[in-house]
């Protein structure tokens, strides 16, 4: 427990040590971090603590200065929402615009990576996406199958997926190579041994591969044409396959582009593509029912897995 404003977080564990340390770089957000918590039930915090303890690895020695880039990102996510909510709008709308803005600044990039590999304990919303995936995606391969990350971000994904039963093999595609490195370095801190196969290569000019699986995580916000992209990810699908679709909706930020209005919106989109919709997860921003998160336009994060039929022609 921490003493100050009577609010209550969990006493014990790795998480208890992550959550001191951001606090004594963020005291402001202790009524936040709060209300992230107030409500967890055992298994999710038992989720918790595993994907903290991770974290922990991740940061290797430097979780202070991960939790000042946490705070870094915080107050720049908020100058977004005040935009938002002014305009309605993202700030942008073309890739060329963040490119050279977010991606091609190397500090801006370190920091805002840094700060969202916390948000996935600070933000609820992450971490029950990412729940989600490990729970219910992932069990549901019963059969042995090939699995392929597209944007694979900090590389979490990719290292549930790679302890996943079955998984034979695991990839992951990204444009960057700074990206790449990440998640090679990433999965070196966590002692995974078994290879991941990480290529520099774009979805729009894949080589014809298919994959039993796809994980396309917070990707779909960041492109100008999400219903094309969702179409190559069914055509990257084996017949009787599926695909793990995440997006946030009303979720500004300084490379969001795309702007998803409601849950629906993702589901609608995943399923022109040609998916059958086995189930969804729409999970609000912490400190917010669904319904208040639909009244007020609150960031949603909607989570889709999608099935290509067994008897389906690509596109």
């Amino acid at each position: 427990m921490f003493k100050g404003q009577a609010v209550t977080f969990p006493s014990c564990g790795v998480i208890k040590g992550l959550l001191e340390t951001q606090l004594s770089v963020f005291p402001a957000h202790q009524s936040y971090l709060h209300r992230r918590f107030q409500d967890a039930g055992d298994v999710e915090l038992a989720f918790v603590e595993k994907l903290a303890t991770l974290i922990l690895k991740i940061t290797d020695g430097r979780a202070a200065s991960y939790a000042a880039d946490y705070r870094w990102l915080a107050e720049t996510v908020l100058e977004e929402e005040c935009e938002f909510r002014r305009t309605g709008r993202y700030r942008h709308s073309s890739f060329d615009e963040v490119e050279k803005i977010v991606y091609a600044d190397r500090a801006f990039m370190t920091r805002y990576m840094n700060g969202l590999l916390l948000s996935q304990l600070w933000w609820r919303n992450h971490t029950e996406v990412m729940r989600f995936f490990c729970d219910v995606f992932l069990p549901g391969k019963v059969q042995q199958f090939t699995h392929l990350e597209i944007g694979p971000g900090h590389g979490l994904f990719l290292y549930f997926a790679a302890a996943a039963p079955g998984c034979t093999a695991v990839t992951g595609w990204d444009v960057s190579p700074a990206s790449i490195d990440l998640v090679r370095n990433v999965h070196r801190l966590l002692g995974l041994t078994r290879p991941v196969a990480l290529e520099l290569i774009n979805m729009f000019d894949a080589p014809q591969q298919h994959f039993d699986s796809i994980t396309f995580s917070e990707v779909l916000e960041h492109l100008e044409e999400p219903s094309l992209a969702l179409r190559t990810i069914f055509n990257l699908v084996k017949p009787g396959g599926r695909a793990f679709i995440n997006a946030p909706v009303n979720s500004p930020a300084p490379d969001h582009i795309s702007l998803f209005r409601t849950p629906e919106d993702v589901v609608a989109l995943v399923r022109d593509a040609g998916f059958e919709i086995e189930q969804t997860l729409f999970s609000p921003t912490t400190g917010a029912t669904l319904a208040r998160a639909r009244k007020l336009s609150l960031t949603i994060s909607a989570a889709v897995i999608g099935r290509k039929p067994a008897n389906a022609h690509d596109h």
